[in-house]
């Protein structure tokens, strides 16, 4: 089974260039049980620059129902980090853009596990979360959130108006980037959202990517990687403007855009220069994506090289974090249980499973424990403070970080 192929930009409708192909992949969320012997679908993943809008995307759409359903995995709330991230942001925009209005209304694309509207919900703000993978949306409803279990798309946000009113702020963390569909989104959030409202969205940023050349962000999930300047035509394209941009730290580095329909607020600072310095970076230019794409196939050869030279030294290797973004590099670099024994992970929902495509196990932190490695290949790199903190005995007993980005290095 493959996936669907498009040959024209998902936004202007231009011609999409392949610029990196990653390969034959799995959903990089579905981690089976080890005695599941089902078919496993895979897709080819490669990514393209339009030559029109320079929108940086992937060439070929998952269907969504297959990567957020009932089971799926990942919790938002999971980082200690992001945790702090998502109350620091809903406390913000209660302080500000919801701040002295009459029942102000937020609305959230993929609240997930209910990791900001928990905060919304405590300080008694009006919000909706629309979150279409079940599981996750029960948790945010045992937490006080009021979850839409639909996708959002604009018959969904149009029925939402009718019912609560419009939307001060909609927002969304890593989720924009999902929805390939991204028309009848900015026509829904043009229905939903009130006339001086803001849309604001944050999700991995190309700039980030290609200098940290983390390709491990390119995944089934992520069909659109983002720019400032792919970004506003975008949003021009469907009545709006880019009126804020904000680089943030969080998933290995991000930019939060803030749209709001054409002349309704006047574009700040940060904006032109984030496009200034695109354009002097050469942020989507193909020159720029082709050095990327070429640093990626170093990277494989170096990481493949290393294990494998380790594996001749009677080492051994575990890895640490069962990333979505784990699934391109095991995959893309043919990393399977010979090479990497098993992987270290703290959700529940992915243990004594096996990671999609490598069938890598998946094992607790209790078992790294145990059963300590000699190297940990860190998966999850973007949580590395976090994580070498939390793991200091495995270093001080003498173990080594194994890492990729930007670079192959062992730490």
């Amino acid at each position: 089974m493959t996936a669907q192929a498009r040959g024209r930009c998902r936004i202007c409708g231009g011609g999409v260039e392949e610029v990196l192909d990653l390969g034959r992949q799995p959903l990089s969320d579905a981690f089976r049980r080890p005695d599941d012997t089902g078919p496993e679908f895979f897709h080819r993943l490669a990514a393209g620059r339009c030559r029109a809008c320079t929108m940086v995307q992937l060439t070929s759409e998952v269907p969504r129902e297959r990567m957020f359903h009932q089971g799926y995995p990942y919790r938002s709330s999971g980082s200690a980090v992001m945790r702090e991230h998502f109350a620091r942001t809903a406390l913000g925009y209660a302080e500000t853009e919801l701040a002295g209005r009459d029942a102000p209304f937020f609305v959230e694309i993929g609240c997930n596990d209910g990791a900001l509207l928990r905060t919304m919900a405590g300080a008694g703000v009006r919000h909706l979360g629309f979150e279409p993978s079940g599981g996750v949306a029960a948790v945010a409803r045992g937490h006080g959130v009021n979850v839409s279990t639909d996708f959002f798309e604009e018959a969904t946000a149009a029925a939402v108006r009718e019912s609560h009113g419009p939307a001060d702020v909609i927002y969304a963390a890593n989720t924009i980037c999902h929805l390939p569909y991204m028309e009848s989104v900015l026509r829904g959030v043009a229905a939903l959202l009130a006339p001086d409202g803001v849309f604001a969205f944050e999700d991995p940023y190309l700039g980030d990517i290609l200098q940290k050349t983390s390709f491990d962000q390119i995944y089934d999930e992520h069909f659109f990687l983002f720019c400032a300047r792919s970004v506003r035509s975008m949003a021009e394209r469907f009545g709006f403007e880019l009126v804020g941009v904000e680089r943030l730290p969080v998933h290995g580095g991000e930019v939060r855009y803030t749209l709001a329909k054409a002349g309704a607020r006047r574009p700040a600072a940060a904006v032109r220069r984030l496009l200034d310095w695109e354009d002097e970076q050469g942020v989507a230019d193909p020159e720029a994506l082709a050095a990327f794409a070429s640093a990626v196939a170093d990277i494989r050869s170096d990481l493949i090289d290393l294990l494998r030279m380790l594996r001749a030294a009677g080492k051994s290797v575990a890895g640490y974090g069962a990333t979505a973004k784990s699934a391109t590099v095991t995959n893309y670099c043919g990393i399977g249980p010979d090479l990497v024994s098993y992987v270290c992970d703290t959700t529940p929902a992915k243990q004594d499973r096996v990671t999609p495509g490598a069938h890598i196990p998946v094992r607790s932190p209790e078992f790294f424990a145990e059963n300590r490695p000699d190297y940990a290949l860190l998966f999850a790199w973007n949580h590395a403070d976090e994580i070498l903190a939390k793991e200091r005995e495995f270093r001080e007993a003498g173990g080594k970080w194994i890492t990729y980005v930007p670079e192959v290095r062992v730490l």
